[in-house]
Order: C-alpha cells, then structure tokens, then sequence
C-alpha cells in the first residue's frame, strides 16, 4: 500500500531566516520535523560533489523536488569531505537552512578517504603521514562547526604501507598495529578535534558489512563502538554471486542486530546503497531486511543515484515478471506521478519509496526480533560470513559479541575458538540442559584445547563427495533424504570420525559405500552437543535437497518457536509476540510449510489480513517435542515475503 499522505501537508513555513555562514544550526530557530514513515526514519546522504553541486539554489530545488517526488524523507547528511575534496563551508549554512525550512533534519557527514590508485583500489588516509593527519583535522574541525552531530562514513580504516607506516608498525602486526593507532586517530583526531570546536558534537562512525577483516584494518568493534557518540550498520549486501564481496541477502538483517548486540540503542541506523544490482528486486530486498531487522533510521545512499533524471529499470527479472511478487514493477511504475510540467520517469528513488511503504504498512505489528544465539568474540574470525549463509536456508540468527551464557541453543562456528575460555563455556551450558551448536570448523580449531573430554569426535578433514543423503532419527539410517527423481549435486564435506553408539549422525552423506556426518549428536549431562558439518565450499549448503535442509532445521529450531520447511535460500524473521516474516530470494515461486510450537487455530497475514488455516504435514518430525506443532502451508511468489501473525 503506497503511503499518500500530501507532500503539502509537510510543508512547513520557514521560522527565520539563517544568520551568517558560521552560525551553526544549534542556534537556529526549532522547526518541526517531517515524519514520512511511521515505523522508522529515512535519511538521504548527500556526498560532497552534490554538496558543493547544491550551492547553486537552482540545483538544488530542482534536485530535492526530483527526490522528493519519488520517496520523502525526514533528514540529510551534508558531506563536508570526500576523496580530498572539500565542501565550500560558506555555503553550507545556507544549503541546510534549505532542507530545514521543509522539516528535514540536516546532520553532517565525513568520508576520510584519499582516494583510488592507479588500479582503482581504495586508499585510506595515512595516519603516520602529517600532511593527511592535517587533512583528517581540518575535516572534521569543519563538520563539527556546523553540526551538532556528524556521521564517519565506512571509510574510517587504515590500509596503506608507507615507509613510515612500516617504521612504526616495528615488531607488531599489521592488526596489532592498525587497531592501536586508529583508537588514537578516533580519540584524538576524531572525537577530540571535534569536541575542541564543538563541545556538544555527537560523531557516529559507521562499520561497514565485512566485519570478519575489521581488525586488519584497525576497525575496532570493541573499543570504538564505545567511543564514539553512536554507530551506524552498513547494510549493502547488493548482489550476492556477481559481486567481489558475495555478501548473502540475509546479511541485511543479520548485521544490523549485530551491530545492535554491541551498542544497544546507539546503533542508529542502516545504510543501503544502489549499486551492483541485477535486478531491481535486489535493491528492494535490502530495504525489506533492513526494516525487518529493526533498524530505527533507514540511510539511501545517496543523493545523485536518487536525483539522477535517468530511469530506473527492472534488470534481469524476467523469469518472474509475470509474478505478483512483493516489490510490484507495474505498481511502482503506476505510482509515479511526475511534478507538473515535466515528463520525468521513476528512479532509484521511486524504487525505494515503494519499497519502503509496503513495509511500512506492517511493520510495528512485529515485535523484538529473535534468533538462535551465536557467538562471535570482537577481532576473530574463521568460517567468515557463514551465519548469513545459515540465515539464507531458514535458521535464524542472533549475533552476539559475548558467550550467550542463559541461552537454551547455542551456535558457535569457528571464530568463536578466539575465546581461550570456550570449551568450558560449552560445557557449563550442557550441563545446564542446554543444546549447543558447533561447526567443523570450530571442532577443528578445538581439537587440541580439550574439546575431546565432551566426547570423542576427531576432525580429520578428507575431501568426500556426497550426492545420497540418510536421516538416522532413530539410531539406524533408514530414512532417504534425496528428492525422488532428482539427482543431487555433488557437495564436498570434511571427514569426521566419532565413536560408534556414542555419537550419532543424525543426518549422514554416503559416496561410494562411505558414511560423513552431516550432523551429529551426542548427549553430555542434561545437554545435547550438535555437529554441524560445513561443506568446504559454504554456499553447498543451498544445493543440499530439500529434505536434508527440512531435517536439519527441525534439529537445530527445535527449541525454537517457529522453522519452516522450505528450499534454500528462504528465510524466517522470527519476533517475540508470535510474529515473523518468511521471505524467499529464489527466482521461483515456492511453497513453504511453516511450524509454530504453541497450538495455533490460524495464522493472519499481516499485509492482506487473510487467515491460512492448519494443514496436516505428511511427514512427521523425528524429535518428540516437536510432534505436537501446527502447520500451515503457503505459497512464496519469487523475491517476495509474507508476514503472519499467530492467532488462537
């Protein structure tokens, strides 16, 4: 449902007018701000060619009237700096008293970036170097004297190896060293020169979404999160196999809790980009998940994509063009309405203000998003991204930077093994009844560090080529989990050994007359020990059939208080009022059967209102608990979600 509240209704008469260049807006007159969207904020960044561009006033009314007949928005952040190029300070009072005279909140923005080499890779600024230790100052001297609050976009990092870099890096790594001198940068440079002009500037850096390298490049999730006044999630997952990053869709959402798990209430927003795209539905997706995860504030980066007079177009959708899928071409085509006088077509921006309003209409209805627990400690890494890959085939995840020591479900996957205190961690919450969740790759990394005295099972690491899949519920494999009339690709798994009728493999690969775990269990005190084992190339998790991928999740959510059953690439967005969002990143429709633990006579889709009723499974769950579920059955149309309420 498009949101149709008048622009001219939030309109407001300017209070006064602005004083001289150097007055900064904390002295201006109060203007009541814009609130286009209930359930959260939409901000725009404007990078400081558009800034220096926006100092012509003819550029600027026509651009903010191209945007803002697209999607409405209720604040800006006005770039001062980028790529060694800075904005006209005189002329930045006079482009904010612009958007603040309209109700929009204007912040500052900084990009502490020098610039590309000669091979077009990223440069940050060199901080043993004095001339770029000036630049930085100068930068940030200059955001903070006009703003009362600044936000560092993702290029807050330390990448180059001078001489003097190399000099004073000494015997230290390139982590030790990066990390020790990006916190004085932050607390000096940053912070520091911008408190000295500024004493109420609040400065927001935000993380980027390739958290598993921070510590290479002196982002401390740790200690920076704690000083700086908020952070930000960088949220751009673009496309996710035509890219060099190959972040997974789920990543949207996952990363933004994350973010939130490590400064509660001061992770302010997340921040999606246009680029990389193939298809238009990519753009949208990363919108949705953005606002599923939560994120109170949703960033569009940024201002030229969105004025840009160009036309967006549908990408390589055709496979699902006939679908009446989620993000509605057509519809979004129809709700354009060009500003009179001009024949302007819909962009980037009309894609996202449709995006963003078919959430919109549900989403307060969705309470505090939920996961299973997994831990990742600050600076590890190991089995990067593997969550996101994990959410990709319906598990849902909650990201934490501290060991979940009252969680009921515990994942840990390699990068846990940074913790030299985890194998007892692991065993105080088996003996607390709890299930824990570990991957091949955390067993091997425990090998040797005493996870052995929970029980014997050795990672030995062999290639073995799996295409026939076995469930062994009961202690004996008999159950085929291969499609009929499929044939299964070929996925790499690491051997595992473990000992005959004290582990069991609860779901098992053959390949010629030879057995790999898939997953393994094994009881110690009142708790239950899963292995879950990784293919070696992770994204063979979404070629494993159906029904392995059914089995694996009704183990793993079997305390939880919804799975589904479904093909890869689907995912659940879980909430704590017996709420979620089931979405599907597949280019073909989908039928998923969705269990709820507690009785439920219906479920209620929250977008058209319609009930679906109960729908017998024909195939039991193996797990007791799990034999009292409801199910229902639904229909997924492609690149598309449907959210549901539980009802009695």
């Amino acid at each position: 449902m498009m949101h149709k509240t008048r622009v001219a209704g939030w309109l407001l008469a300017a209070c006064c007018a602005l004083g001289a260049a150097g007055l900064r807006p904390a002295v201006a007159a109060p203007v009541k701000a814009v609130r286009p969207y209930k359930n959260f904020s939409v901000a725009v960044y404007i990078p400081v060619r558009s800034t220096r561009a926006l100092a012509n006033p003819q550029t600027l009314r026509e651009q903010f009237q191209r945007i803002w007949s697209q999607v409405h928005f209720n604040k800006v952040y006005l770039e001062v700096y980028r790529d060694r190029i800075f904005a006209n300070p005189a002329t930045l009072d006079r482009i904010a008293a612009f958007f603040r005279r309209r109700g929009i909140t204007v912040d500052g923005g900084i990009t502490l970036f020098s610039g590309v080499n000669k091979y077009g890779q990223f440069n940050s600024l060199d901080y043993e170097n004095p001339h770029d230790i000036a630049l930085c100052e100068r930068a940030v001297r200059m955001a903070a004297r006009h703003f009362n609050t600044v936000i560092l976009d993702d290029f807050t990092f330390f990448n180059t190896r001078s001489n003097a870099d190399i000099r004073a890096k000494g015997k230290l790594s390139w982590s030790q060293y990066r990390l020790r001198r990006m916190r004085w940068v932050a607390q000096h440079l940053i912070i520091g020169a911008a408190r000295q002009v500024n004493p109420h500037v609040k400065v927001i850096i935000k993380f980027p979404n390739w958290y598993p390298d921070f510590q290479g490049l002196g982002f401390g999730l740790d200690r920076e999160a704690k000083m700086f006044g908020g952070i930000y999630t960088g949220d751009e997952t673009r496309d996710p196999a035509h890219t060099v990053q190959m972040l997974q869709q789920y990543q949207s959402y996952m990363i933004y809790r994350f973010y939130h798990n490590i400064r509660p209430h001061a992770d302010f927003g997340g921040w999606v980009d246009t680029f990389g795209d193939r298809y238009v539905d990519r753009y949208a997706e990363q919108l949705w998940d953005t606002a599923f995860a939560k994120a109170p504030e949703i960033t569009l980066f940024s201002w030229p994509q969105l004025a840009t007079a160009e036309v967006a177009y549908p990408g390589d959708r055709w496979a699902w063009a006939a679908d009446r899928t989620s993000f509605n071409w057509n519809a979004m085509v129809r709700s354009f309405k060009a500003p009179p006088g001009t024949d302007a077509a819909p962009g980037w921006a009309r894609v996202a203000g449709y995006a963003l309003s078919e959430v919109n209409a549900f989403l307060g209805k969705l309470g505090k998003p939920i996961g299973i627990a997994s831990y990742r400690p600050f600076d590890s890494s190991g089995e990067d991204f593997l969550h996101s890959y994990l959410g990709n085939i319906g598990i849902p995840i909650n990201l934490v930077p501290h060991f979940p020591s009252h969680a009921h479900v515990v994942l840990l996957t390699q990068d846990a093994a940074k913790d030299p205190h985890l194998v007892e961690q692991i065993k105080a919450r088996l003996r607390a009844g709890a299930d824990v969740i570990i991957t091949s790759g955390l067993l091997a990394a425990l090998q040797h560090r005493g996870i052995d005295s929970i029980a014997r099972i050795v990672y030995r690491g062999m290639p073995v080529a799996v295409r026939h899949y076995l469930g062994s519920p009961n202690g004996a494999a008999t159950l085929g989990l291969n499609v009929p009339g499929e044939k299964a690709a070929a996925v790499i798994f690491p051997e595992i050994r473990f000992y005959t009728n004290d582990t069991w493999p609860v779901i098992q690969g053959e390949a010629a007359a030879h057995g790999v775990p898939v997953l393994l269990m094994t009881g110690y005190s009142k708790g239950e020990l899963y292995v879950l084992n990784v293919p070696s190339n992770m994204g063979d998790l979404y070629r494993l059939p159906e029904p392995v991928l059914n089995m694996l999740r009704g183990y793993l959510l079997n305390r939880f208080p919804v799975r589904i059953n479904a093909p890869s690439r689907v995912a659940l967005f879980a909430y704590n009022n017996h709420t979620f969002v089931v979405e599907s990143y597949l280019p073909r429709p989908v039928t998923v059967r969705i269990f709820v633990r507690r009785p439920a006579a219906r479920l209620v889709d929250l977008v058209s209102g319609h009930s679906v009723l109960p729908s017998r499974a024909v195939t039991p769950s193996p797990l007791p608990d799990q034999r009292h579920e409801t199910s229902f059955l639904i229909r997924l149309a492609p690149h598309s979600f449907r959210a549901f309420a539980e009802r009695n």
